[in-house]
């Protein structure tokens, strides 16, 4: 709707431009046309002027009269349509103008669309991965020795939080949500939380060491910082 909106207003500007232009042109045709017969009127005067002046003096006195006067009117008319000759340039200028500026917002706005639908889904893939940390705490919280054959229910619901982890991150992948693997990366303040220092122990400093919180990103946005070690110099 949004596009549709800016792309209309948009077109009516240009059109508007256009028929400017339309209407100034036409006037200029019709000036250019007057004085192309106010010119041939003139030759027409003056291939008559020597069977003027032969009809006597008082012919010529008015004929030299006459002449001058025509003559500023064909030069005002001259002077008309070049004026409006560089109104309808300018306004040819303005309608491109206006066409190129609604390519550029048809683009923006196309691209805003494009982005709607992709990060549209931003917000509950936040609370998504809440939910996967859950999972993933619980998980992780049942011992090897809980697991025996003597609680076979507690394994069989351990297998299938395990079967529902994998499922989600599944899904996950699908939608182009993601985790981050920021072990022996460097740090990225876009991507990472610094929540503690660790010394580096061969490792390079500023180089990422631990993960706290798990980080995701969404077709490449960070929608969750990580929380990470980061790797400093040991002072002795």
């Amino acid at each position: 709707m949004i596009c549709a909106a800016l792309s209309k207003v948009v077109t009516n500007m240009a059109m508007r431009y256009l028929r400017a232009a339309a209407e100034n042109l036409n006037h200029l045709k019709c000036l250019i046309s007057h004085t192309t017969r106010i010119n041939k009127g003139s030759q027409c005067l003056f291939s008559s002027a020597a069977h003027q002046r032969s009809a006597g003096d008082d012919n010529n006195v008015d004929d030299s009269e006459d002449e001058p006067g025509k003559t500023i009117t064909v030069r005002m008319l001259e002077m008309r349509a070049s004026k409006l000759e560089e109104q309808v340039q300018d306004l040819t200028a303005r309608y491109k103008k206006a066409l190129a500026d609604s390519d550029t917002v048809r683009r923006r706005t196309q691209k805003f669309v494009e982005d709607a639908k992709i990060f549209g889904i931003q917000s509950f893939c936040r609370d998504l991965v809440e939910v996967a940390d859950m999972l993933a705490k619980t998980t992780d919280s049942v011992s090897e020795e809980e697991l025996g054959d003597q609680n076979p229910t507690l394994k069989n619901l351990y297998d299938g939080l395990l079967l529902i982890q994998e499922q989600l991150h599944s899904v996950f992948g699908k939608h182009g949500l993601q985790k981050m693997t920021p072990i022996g990366g460097k740090y990225d303040p876009y991507q990472h939380e610094i929540v503690c220092h660790v010394a580096a122990d061969g490792s390079e400093p500023g180089t990422v060491t631990v993960v706290t919180h798990e980080g995701y990103q969404l077709h490449g946005r960070t929608i969750r910082h990580a929380h990470v070690g980061v790797a400093v110099e040991s002072q002795d």
